[in-house]
This record gives structure tokens, C-alpha cells and sequence, in this order.
């Protein structure tokens, strides 16, 4: 189960403010208030952190390096933006934030009883994975697949296919936001499946990276002519797979 700790923001600690602290601790979140200020906010950040609740003052937009502050730390550890605030100040708001960082957006007068249920409802759907981002990874080799589920399972949804028949079957009911794609499969390979993905309306627009076991050039080049999102090494550790597909979720978070 994932710690229920958030950090609630803005510009002071208004009466509301407060009581919204207060509701979310009587309901077993481990909330704290956190002015807008990036020394502040972090001093308070914990690496567990997930989620944080910006309230917004009227007509006021946060200052940009502390909203900057935000967006990195939770596209860094894949968390979630509440906004509070008047409607008018909520659309604007929308056009600063990546929409994939908001998970709900609350217009003043809050529903307190609604804006507790929401964040409950958050942790439960954290700890569950709805949350995760969804990875697909296709391969022949039974083996390679179970190794990488492993290595990805903690930090993502993970979806298996032994073939690319069976991946394009799944795909049809099945939404996922990347494909790992073993380029050399025997029957159908990964440049054909590749192929039928991008011919597809439902499936053409998912992004896919490679997985390749040669690294020379001539077959390097082959890979990147097809143009795929990127490949990767099948010899490529568990911790820099990890990086490498933290780094293009934070680079192409829509």
C-alpha cells in the first residue's frame, strides 16, 4: 500500500486552507501545508510524495519558478496536481500544466466531502496501478519477456506478447502507452508489425521503441530508418532500462 502523504500549497494559509489540511489528516492522509515558495516546498518534499493540492488565489498565478518547482518534482516521480480555485483561474491554469499532471480540478466553493472522497480515491487507484503507465513488450522469447516484466513491474503496468499477431489483438482492447517491440520475431517481424500498427487509425499514434540484440552499425541504422520513438540494446541493464524509459515519460508527458 502506497503512503498517503500530500503536500497542500498556496500563496498563505488561509482559513480554508486549513480546514482542508485538517479534513484530509482526519481522514488518514498525511497532508501538510506548504507555502508557494521552492525553498519551502522543498524543504517539505519526501521522496514518497504523489500527490499536492495547489490552492489558488484569486487572480493570482503562482509564481513561475515555483510552478516550475511542482511540475518537475511530480513528472519525476510520475504524481498528480489537484487544483483548487475560481473557474476562471482553473483555465488558466490548465494552459501552464501539462493536463497529464492534473488529476482533478476543484472550482471555489470546494465540496469538502467530494474533495476528501477524491483524494481517498486517488491512493486506491495508486495502489491498484490504474495510475502506472502502461507498457507493452513484445518478443519471441518467452525468457527475455518474463526478465523485463520483472524489472518493470514495480513502476509500470506491464502487458506481454509473444508475437506480433498476439500484440495486435491485445492492442484492440487494450490501451497502452508504450510498445517495446523486438525487431527480429520470426513469422511476423518487428518493422511489419510496426507496419500494421501505424496503418491502423486505433494504433497508429502509440509510441514505439525497438529492442534489438546487434549493435553494429549497419543494423543499428536499419532500426532507426523506421523511425520508432528509439531502440534499446537487449543487452541493456535493468537499471538504465529504468532510466531510459523514465526519461521519455517525462520528456513526452501529454
Amino acid at each position: 500500500m502506497s503512503i498517503r502523504r500530500m503536500i497542500f500549497t498556496a500563496e498563505k494559509e488561509s482559513f480554508i486552507v486549513r480546514v482542508l489540511v485538517k479534513k484530509m489528516q482526519d481522514a488518514g492522509v498525511d497532508c501538510i501545508y506548504a507555502s508557494l515558495r521552492v525553498d519551502d516546498l522543498n524543504s517539505s518534499w519526501m521522496g514518497e510524495d504523489q500527490l499536492i493540492a495547489l490552492f489558488l488565489e484569486d487572480d493570482l498565478i503562482p509564481r513561475e519558478d515555483a510552478l516550475h518547482f511542482i511540475i518537475d518534482k511530480l513528472e519525476e516521480r510520475g504524481g498528480h496536481l489537484i487544483l483548487v480555485g475560481a473557474r476562471e483561474d482553473l483555465k488558466i491554469m490548465c494552459t501552464h500544466v501539462p493536463t497529464d499532471l492534473i488529476y482533478k480540478s476543484f472550482a471555489r466553493p470546494v465540496d469538502n466531502a467530494m474533495f476528501i472522497s477524491e483524494v481517498v480515491e486517488y491512493y486506491k487507484k495508486l495502489d491498484s496501478g490504474e495510475l502506472k503507465k502502461s507498457i507493452l513488450i513484445v518478443d519471441d522469447d518467452s525468457q527475455y519477456l518474463t526478465l523485463i516484466r520483472q524489472w518493470l513491474v514495480d513502476s509500470y503496468k506491464v502487458y506481454l506478447a509473444s508475437s506480433g499477431l498476439q500484440a495486435i489483438k491485445l492492442l484492440g482492447k487494450t490501451k497502452v502507452d508504450l510498445i517495446l517491440l523486438d525487431h527480429e520475431m520470426p513469422v511476423t517481424s518487428g518493422p511489419q508489425v510496426l507496419e500494421m500498427l501505424r496503418s491502423e487509425e486505433e494504433t497508429k499514434s502509440i509510441p514505439v521503441m525497438f529492442l534489438t540484440g546487434k549493435s553494429d552499425k549497419e543494423s543499428v541504422m536499419a532500426v532507426v530508418s523506421l523511425h520508432p520513438e528509439g531502440y534499446l540494446l537487449k543487452s541493456i541493464k535493468k537499471e538504465k532500462l529504468l532510466e531510459e524509459l523514465k526519461n521519455y515519460f517525462a520528456l513526452h508527458n501529454e
